[in-house]
């Protein structure tokens, strides 16, 4: 089969053929599946998916196909696929063209959607009554959630961001009902930040840094979120309250009291929807944020470390009910979804729908599962002490070096509910020379350094030019605004599930050995940071920055 697919391939059409997005939404045709898999995979997203001309990298310095060649500790912003997860992709797809020699396209197609459907729940050990809406990213499953919180509160509500200054940066965008590119997932050329017909609204923006006292979590953030909701609900507003669990520098706020009170003041007033992204928490929270009735943002492409891009927003069954109330659908929503996206059992929203399978989020999210379920078939108690054993490692790399300067995790009592994620896997750090902050530009221009060879541009020693060979990844700068202070940026190291799934082996001795080897490779990459900017090899230069 594959060597059928390699020669039909020759012949297929783009996805991007003008006349098909024109019509925006005409059904997808069967040869579209011949396309080469490495193009499938970066389709059907928005502009973040496409490839550089000459390099063949997305904007995170991530190619479409597995480079194993390259070290992955970037899993708060990308990873690249791994040869598991692209080996998946394929055989997936071969699977969906001999089903539709049966079936039609789109029928075949949406019974892949639901089983996908099922294994989620299955490796996250949720309820059948937990419904799963697909999307190409988080950020889009955000405007999913703004969405069903107008259902369910009957109004269109104010969305408070907790977290505002460390979330995706289309949240600015989505927390309002605004457009957050100029061009949809599903080709349709768009306006950014013009309205969403039927979705524009207001929000609110509660930021956790405290700046003031240096790069730390605002003692506050509890205090200030209880504020925003009264002040919303005293103007006679409803309320969708955007929580973070975590954030990209790991943090989680507002606290479960806060919450608590919040939902013993204003019963069905206010609507939480949980930014669980980044997916580092345990499974028996994820379980019970749902179980009280908040809808979860969730990706496979973060900790998880699928492909950008996989969005998925996780709604309780309570929630769903409340579609049978919705007389109307927002126009513009149809920008951003189709008929398969949305689960089976929701038949009279999907009706509204046309068919229009997204190939390419779809193929994304069958790599993703493979890495979830490998990731959850590693024993719990290994997941926890591989976790334990990194998390210290790091922690004491970057405070050995003279370059990164650690900032700090937020603070709070670790729960049985977080179980192996009561260890933090996200380690944010400033650069330092001489003692003193590196710009940011500097920051962008080591970040963008790391991922290439730079042996050449280090020179040096022998061993000095073997670091600066190896390419990696980390995650991306992070803006941090400073009140009477230049702007920061934050790197990221970050350990992701294909860590400890590599580090994984009956023979503990072996798994030891693993564990070392993948510290090994996380101070080597300290080490060419170190070279990097002791040589100023790193010119200031035009970079991706997360704001």
């Amino acid at each position: 089969m594959r060597r059928e697919l390699a020669g039909m391939s020759a012949g297929a059409s783009r996805l991007s053929d003008p006349e098909r997005m024109s019509e925006g939404g005409s059904r997808y045709r069967l040869r579209d599946l011949f396309t080469p898999l490495d193009t499938l995979l970066v389709s059907g997203g928005d502009p973040r998916l496409a490839l550089d001309a000459r390099d063949r990298v997305n904007a995170y310095g991530c190619a479409a196909s597995p480079e194993p060649e390259i070290w992955n500790f970037g899993s708060s912003t990308a990873s690249t696929i791994s040869q598991l997860a692209y080996d998946r992709a394929a055989l997936a797809r071969e699977e969906l063209v001999h089903k539709c020699l049966f079936d039609e396209v789109e029928i075949a197609f949406d019974a892949r959607c639901e089983a996908m459907r099922e294994e989620l729940r299955s490796h996250l050990q949720l309820s059948p009554r937990v419904d799963v809406v697909f999307s190409p990213s988080g950020t889009d499953s955000q405007l999913h959630a703004l969405f069903l919180a107008r259902a369910v509160l009957g109004a269109s509500p104010v969305t408070i961001v907790v977290g505002a200054d460390q979330t995706g940066s289309g949240t600015v965008h989505t927390a309002r009902g605004h457009h957050f590119s100029s061009m949809t997932a599903s080709g349709f050329t768009v306006r950014k930040d013009g309205a969403v017909t039927g979705l524009a609204g207001d929000s609110i923006a509660v930021p956790l840094l405290d700046a003031a006292s240096g790069i730390a979590l605002r003692a506050d953030a509890d205090a200030a979120v209880m504020r925003a909701v009264e002040d919303s609900l005293a103007q006679g507003r409803r309320v969708l309250l955007h929580i973070m669990d975590s954030s990209k520098l790991g943090w989680r706020a507002p606290s479960a009291a806060c919450l608590d009170e919040i939902a013993r003041r204003w019963p069905r007033k206010v609507q939480v929807v949980v930014d669980a992204c980044q997916a580092r928490l345990g499974r028996r929270r994820l379980r019970s944020y749902l179980d009280r009735g908040y809808m979860v943002l969730m990706t496979g492409s973060k900790f998880f470390g699928g492909p950008a891009f996989s969005g998925a927003l996780l709604v309780p069954k309570g929630l769903s009910r409340s579609l049978d109330r919705i007389e109307g659908i927002a126009p513009g929503l149809f920008d951003y979804a189709g008929r398969c996206d949305w689960p089976m059992a929701w038949t009279a929203l999907r009706s509204r729908f046309e068919r229009r399978p997204n190939f390419g989020q779809w193929l994304r999210w069958e790599a993703a599962l493979a890495e979830i379920g490998t990731y959850y078939a590693v024993p719990g108690a290994f997941r926890s002490k591989v976790l334990a054993e990194l998390s210290a490692g790091i922690a004491s790399m970057i405070a050995l070096s003279p370059s990164l300067r650690a900032v700090p995790g937020a603070i709070e009592e670790s729960a049985a509910d977080d179980e192996e994620f009561a260890q933090r896997t996200i380690f944010p750090f400033t650069l330092l020379r001489h003692g003193k902050p590196v710009s940011i530009a500097e920051t962008g221009a080591v970040h963008r350094a790391l991922a290439r060879d730079m042996n050449e541009e280090i020179g040096g020693s022998a061993a000095d030019r073997q670091v600066a060979a190896q390419r990696c990844l980390i995650g991306q700068p992070v803006r941090l605004e400073r009140p009477n202070e230049a702007p920061q940026a934050v790197l990221r190291l970050c350990v992701g599930a294909r860590l400890v799934t590599e580090a994984w082996s009956p023979d503990m001795a072996q798994a030891q050995r693993n564990v070392q080897h993948i510290l090994d490779r996380i101070a080597h990459v300290v080490v060419k940071i170190e070279l990097l900017l002791d040589r100023g090899a790193a010119a200031p230069g035009k970079f991706v920055l997360e704001v």
